[in-house]
Formats: structure tokens, sequence, C-alpha cells
């Protein structure tokens, strides 16, 4: 197996290849009806969330990253859930396993965006679909909204 066509692929013994991503934790908030977006460095629209770090919960992680890069007290996130995962290929030789929450914010503190991107935007739910944005972001979003409007 070549490596270089294979960077998340690991010998363990030999012919066995265990496949290995960083993993992500990205996080849909419901802020009175919109969605929060952050611009990344490649111009495409993204949730909020972050790399999971040694010794962190995947929960514990996006529940950080909310507080980083949007400054949301994590404490008025209700419902907070698992909505998706997904392997995203952001290049052909750059990939990481995402795992995707949702959550309600109940407090009255505004987004801001950090020095971790580009621009913060509040989106409603109709125009995500319309958005520069990886699919896999916006089926999450959908499938967010979906758990949301049942009774």
């Amino acid at each position: 197996m070549e490596k270089a066509k294979q960077p998340y692929l690991v010998e363990r013994n030999p012919g066995y290849f265990e496949y290995q991503l960083p993993i992500s934790v990205k996080m849909v908030i419901d802020i009175k009806g919109k969605v929060p977006l952050l611009r990344n460095e490649r111009d495409e629209w993204e949730l909020p969330g972050g790399k999971l770090e040694l010794g962190e919960t995947p929960e514990s992680t996006v529940l950080r990253e909310v507080q980083e890069e949007l400054t949301l007290e994590p404490e008025l996130l209700s419902g907070v859930d698992i909505v998706d995962s997904w392997v995203y290929e952001i290049f052909p030789h750059r990939h990481v396993f995402i795992v995707s929450y949702g959550a309600e914010y109940t407090g009255s503190r505004e987004p801001k965006l950090s020095n971790e991107h580009k621009e913060l935007g509040l989106f409603d739910y109709e125009d995500v679909p319309g958005l520069v944005m990886p699919e896999p972001y916006k089926k999450t979003i959908a499938q967010w909204q979906a758990r949301q409007q049942r009774p």
C-alpha cells in the first residue's frame, strides 16, 4: 500500500491496515429560528465546532468550541443531541470524521465572531440550501430542523 495515496491508513500488523482520522465535532444551534454559520478559509460556510482534544468527550468539545467561536454560554444550550456523522473529504489527502450535534440556544446573548473565522452569519433554515457549504452540513441542518418541528 502506498502511504502517499492513503495518508489515514496505519499498518498495525503486516498486511493489516487501520483507517485513522482526526475527529471534528460540529453543532447546529437554533437561535430563535436562525442558524449561526461561520465562513472558513476556503470561503465555505460551516457549523461551529472543532477538533476533539485529548481527554475530551465529543459533547464537551462541541460545547467548548461553541463558547470559543460564538461566545454563547454552553449551559444555555438545550436539548443537546447527536444529529449525524460522516467522513468529510476536505481535499483528496485530507479527511476528517465529523460528528454533528444540535441544540437550541435559550439565552439572550448575540453570537460574536472569534478570530478563527472570516465571517459570522445568522441564516434562516430556508436560506441554507443556497449557501456555499459542504452538502453534509446542509443535510445535518435540515435533519435538525425536522426534529425541531416534530410534535
